[in-house]
C-alpha cells in the first residue's frame, strides 16, 4: 500500500471514530471516509471497500475495540445496507493464529469464503470485523467470554446498527470461536440483531476447559494459545493508532497472566464460570438462530447444546451431523463436503434475506437437517424429538480408579486454541484388554431404534476418586463402537449425577449397548487417579428413543469423518453379557 494510500486509510478511521463521539463533532454522514478496494489492495476482497474504525466498548472500561469495514464498492458510501458482524479473537490484519506472512496490512481473510461464496457484497450487504478486547487492533485484557467479551460483542452490535450506512439490522456470522460471540450476542436481546449463525460454538465455556471438575489437556494450553495471539507482532505499515492497540499486553503483562489463572477453577458453579454459562444465560431469548454442531467433534462439542436450544424460544435452523471441527462449506481434497449436505451458503443467505430484509424465500428450508450415524440425513421440525425416554438401570459392580491409560497422550506441540484443538488420538485397533472397568449389557434389541438427545447417569459411589462412563454399540459378533463418553470427579462418596455428550447414534436390530463404567484411563482428560477402589450402585442411565421408521428424509450425503471415527473407536469387545436391561420404543414423553 502507498504512504499516500496508508494516510488516507487512517483519515478514514478517525473520521469514523469522530462520528461517534470519540475523536470529534465529525459528521460521518457528511463525510465520506476514502476507503480501499480490491484494485489498491490485494487483501481487499474484490467488490468492496474497506475502511477501519475505532469505537468503545460498552462496560465503561475505556477498551477501544478495532473494527475492519467492508462495504459493496459499487453503492454510494451513503447507501444504507444491513450488516453482518463477526467478532472475535481471529481477525488480526497479520493472522488468525499466528503471522501468516503478509507484506502489507489489510482485512483479515478468515470468511473470504463466506463473502466470496456467497457474493456479500454484490448482493448489497455491509461485512465488518470487529477484534474483541486483547487481540488484533483492540485494547483491553482478553476475558474468555467474560462480561468484558459480552460488553464488546454489545457494543459492536449497537455500533454496526448506528451507523448511517446500516438499516440498523444487523446479523452475526462466525465458526468456533467467532461462532461463541454469536450465542453471546443472542443472549443479549438486543433489537438490532436481527439473525446469527453459529457453526461449532462452545455452549458453555466452562467445558471446553473442565468435565464436571477434571480438567481437560488444554486447561493450560488453551489460555496460553490466546496469549500468544493476543501478542502476535503486527505489520509494519499498520496505523499507528492499530500497532500502539495491538501492543497494549506489553505495557500490561497482567493481561498474560491472569489470562493463565482466571479460568483454573474447576468448579462450574463459581461466579467465573456461571457468567460464561451460555447455554443458561439463553432462557427466554428469540434471536432467530442457525447453528451447525458436530456429534464426534474433536474440539467444540455438542455438551450443554441441548439445554441452549430449549432455552431458546426464537426461529431455529441447524445442521447436525457426523462431522469434526468444519464449516458448512468446506470440502477435502476429493471434492467432498466435510458436513456431507449441499447448499450451506445459498441456505445460510436464504435464513439473512428473511430476517434482515424480509425476503421470504422461495426455497423451503427443514428447520433441522441430522445426520445419524448411518449416515442417513433426516429432516426434523426441532431437535431432538424423542419418541420415548427410558431409564435403565445397570449393573452393580467396581473399579480401581488408577487412570490405567486406554489411549495416546497428546502429541508434542499440540496447539490448543478453538480453532485448531483435537483430542488426543486413540490407540491403532486391538482388543479391549482388560481395564479398570465393568460393563452392563442391554439386551439386543429387537428393531432399529436410535438413541438421541443427551444421556444423562445418575450413581452411587463408594469413595471419592474419578469416573468415566462410555455407550458402545456392540454388534452381534463382538465388534463395538465407543459413541459417547464424559467423565466426573467424585468428591465426595455418594450420589453423582453428569450428562454425557448430546448424541444421535443408531442401534441396528439385533446390536447391544454397553455401558462401560470405570476409571478415566483416557489422554483426553487430565485426571488426578485416587488409587481408590469405587464401588458403584444404584446406577441409572436415562436416554432419550427416537423410531428410525419416522424418519423424512432430506438431501445429504455420508461425511467423510463418520468413517475415520469408526475405524478410530472401533474394538472388539470381550465377554459381551446376554443383557440386564432392555431398550424399547414407547410412547412419547
Amino acid at each position: 500500500m502507498s504512504p499516500r494510500r496508508r494516510a488516507a486509510v487512517a483519515a478514514g478511521a478517525l473520521i469514523l471514530v469522530g462520528a461517534l463521539g470519540v475523536g470529534g463533532p465529525a459528521d460521518a454522514a457528511a463525510v465520506s471516509p476514502p476507503g480501499v478496494t480490491h484494485e489498491e489492495n490485494p487483501r481487499v476482497p474484490e467488490g468492496a471497500v474497506w475502511t477501519e474504525a475505532y469505537f468503545p466498548s460498552a462496560d465503561g472500561s475505556g477498551v477501544e475495540l478495532h473494527a475492519d469495514v467492508l462495504r459493496p464498492a459499487h453503492l454510494p458510501s451513503h447507501a444504507r445496507t444491513p450488516v453482518i458482524l463477526a467478532v472475535g479473537s481471529y481477525f488480526s490484519h497479520a493472522g488468525q493464529t499466528g503471522p501468516e506472512g503478509w507484506e502489507q496490512t489489510g482485512p483479515s481473510n478468515r470468511f473470504a469464503d463466506f463473502t466470496s461464496g456467497t457474493g456479500l457484497f454484490a448482493r448489497g450487504y455491509t461485512y465488518v470485523m470487529v477484534d474483541l478486547r486483547g487481540f488484533g487492533g483492540s485494547t483491553g485484557c482478553l476475558d474468555w467470554v467474560g462480561p468484558g467479551e459480552q460488553a464488546d460483542v454489545k457494543a459492536a452490535i449497537q455500533w454496526a446498527a448506528s451507523r448511517p450506512w446500516s438499516t440498523g439490522k444487523v446479523g452475526m456470522y462466525g465458526k468456533s470461536y467467532d461462532a461463541v460471540t454469536g450465542l453471546v450476542g443472542n443472549n443479549l436481546r438486543l433489537p438490532a440483531l436481527k439473525a446469527v449463525v453459529a457453526q461449532e460454538p462452545v455452549w458453555d465455556m466452562y467445558n471446553y476447559l473442565f468435565s464436571n471438575g477434571v480438567p481437560r489437556p488444554n486447561v493450560t494450553g488453551t489460555p496460553n494459545a490466546y496469549n500468544s495471539i493476543a501478542t502476535m507482532p503486527q505489520l509494519p505499515d499498520d496505523t499507528a493508532r492499530y500497532r500502539a492497540n495491538a501492543a497494549y499486553e506489553q505495557s500490561h503483562p497482567e493481561c498474560l497472566s491472569d489470562n493463565l489463572t482466571n479460568n483454573n477453577n474447576p468448579d462450574a458453579g463459581s461466579p467465573y464460570w456461571r457468567a460464561r454459562n451460555l447455554a443458561a444465560q439463553a432462557r427466554g431469548t428469540n434471536t432467530p438462530l442457525f447453528v451447525t454442531q458436530g456429534f464426534i467433534e474433536n474440539n467444540t462439542k455438542p455438551e450443554d447444546m441441548e439445554e441452549f436450544l430449549d432455552n431458546h424460544h426464537g426461529v431455529e435452523r441447524g445442521w447436525l451431523g457426523q462431522w469434526e471441527h468444519v464449516r458448512g462449506n468446506e470440502t477435502n481434497d476429493q471434492g467432498q463436503l466435510l458436513m456431507g449436505r449441499a447448499g450451506f451458503f445459498d441456505e445460510v443467505m436464504r435464513f439473512y434475506d428473511r430476517y434482515l430484509r424480509g425476503a421470504r424465500p422461495a426455497v423451503h428450508d427443514p428447520a433441522y437437517a441430522i445426520e445419524d450415524n448411518t449416515g442417513a440425513w433426516r429432516a426434523q421440525p426441532t431437535w431432538p424429538t424423542p419418541s420415548s425416554v427410558t431409564s435403565a438401570p445397570l449393573a452393580d459392580g467396581q473399579y480401581v480408579d488408577d487412570g490405567v491409560p486406554s489411549a495416546l497422550a497428546a502429541p508434542a506441540g499440540q496447539e490448543w486454541d478453538m480453532e485448531h484443538y483435537t483430542d488426543p488420538a486413540p490407540p491403532a485397533l486391538k482388543s479391549l484388554a482388560p481395564e479398570p472397568s465393568y460393563f452392563t449389557w442391554s439386551t439386543p434389541v429387537a428393531s432399529r431404534l436410535r438413541i438421541t438427545a443427551t444421556p444423562r447417569i445418575t450413581l452411587h459411589a463408594s469413595a471419592p476418586g474419578n469416573v468415566m462412563v462410555r455407550l458402545w454399540d456392540v454388534a452381534p459378533d463382538g465388534t463395538g463402537v465407543m459413541f459417547d463418553e464424559n467423565v466426573a470427579l467424585i468428591e465426595r462418596a455418594g450420589r453423582v449425577a453428569f450428562d454425557l455428550k448430546s448424541t444421535d447414534w443408531t442401534l441396528e436390530a439385533g446390536h447391544q449397548l454397553g455401558v462401560q463404567i470405570g476409571t478415566i484411563g483416557s489422554g483426553s482428560w487430565r485426571d488426578t487417579p485416587s488409587g481408590n477402589t469405587i464401588a458403584i450402585t444404584r446406577a441409572r442411565l436415562k436416554l432419550a428413543l427416537q423410531n428410525p421408521r419416522l424418519d423424512v428424509p432430506t438431501q445429504g450425503d455420508r461425511s467423510p469423518f463418520l468413517d475415520t471415527y469408526l475405524r478410530q473407536y472401533t474394538r472388539t469387545l470381550t465377554d459381551v453379557g446376554e443383557g440386564t436391561f432392555t431398550l424399547a420404543l414407547r410412547h412419547r414423553p
